[in-house]
């Protein structure tokens, strides 16, 4: 089974160095666990794809490679649950029977379409949120938890889920406001790159050019990494 492109596996390669050197076995364990999850989920929702490739990867991983380079756990922690709560919601979300509605107006659309959300795929991110959150106060070092409040694991558990769910909302919200989306002009087919979606070169409906599904991957890390750093 491939998840990686060359490329993909490069980058993979690379943010797990940096995870490694910064927070040691314990943050590779969160980043495999993300890794690991997000690519089975996509395998069985999407069927035979799922291949990660460069930009990807560093997206979904890059922050927290980042946050663990600077020495700040709890940030690298948060990064990985908004990675993990987004990509959950997605796949899991995948398998709704009823169709996803646009977060900013609440109107049904068809799946798949850039920040719709559905009841089980923000359950589902909540899910793996909370299932992150639990893991990195599992095998946290003992100092940063200590470090974050009253001493008990419950707070910071809570940071790093509260920072998933954070992230993942942040994607819909880019999603369903700024996210590029193009259309073909024959078919109005859409899709979230440029590109030829099936018969001819596609053109710019709505949204940022340069704001694509990786750019708003990369902010919804960004913005889980936030809440880590501010609490």
């Amino acid at each position: 089974m491939k998840w990686l492109t060359r490329g993909g596996a490069a980058g993979a390669l690379a943010v797990g160095a940096a995870v490694a050197w910064g927070l040691g076995w314990r943050g590779l364990i969160l980043l495999l666990a993300f890794f690991v999850s997000g690519s089975v989920l996509t395998q069985v929702a999407g069927g035979t794809g799922g291949q990660r490739n460069l930009r990807q990867v560093l997206a979904n991983g890059g922050v927290a490679a980042a946050a663990a380079l600077w020495g700040r756990w709890t940030v690298a922690a948060a990064a990985v649950a908004a990675a993990t709560a987004d990509t959950w919601a997605t796949e899991i979300g995948a398998f709704s029977p009823t169709a996803p509605r646009l977060l900013t107006t609440g109107r049904p659309v068809p799946k798949g379409t850039s920040g719709a959300i559905s009841m089980l795929g923000t359950v589902g991110g909540v899910v793996g949120a909370g299932a992150m959150a639990g893991l990195a106060s599992l095998v946290a070092p003992r100092g940063p938890l200590a470090a974050l409040g009253a001493g008990s694991a419950l707070e910071p558990a809570v940071i790093v889920a509260s920072a998933g769910v954070v992230g993942m909302l942040v994607d819909s919200l880019l999603g369903a406001t700024v996210q590029g989306v193009y259309e073909c002009p024959q078919c109005a087919a859409r899709s979230e790159r440029e590109g030829t979606v099936c018969h001819e070169p596609v053109r710019l409906i709505r949204g940022w050019r340069w704001l694509d599904n990786d750019a708003v991957n990369l902010a919804a890390t960004l913005a889980g990494a936030a809440v880590g750093a501010l609490a």
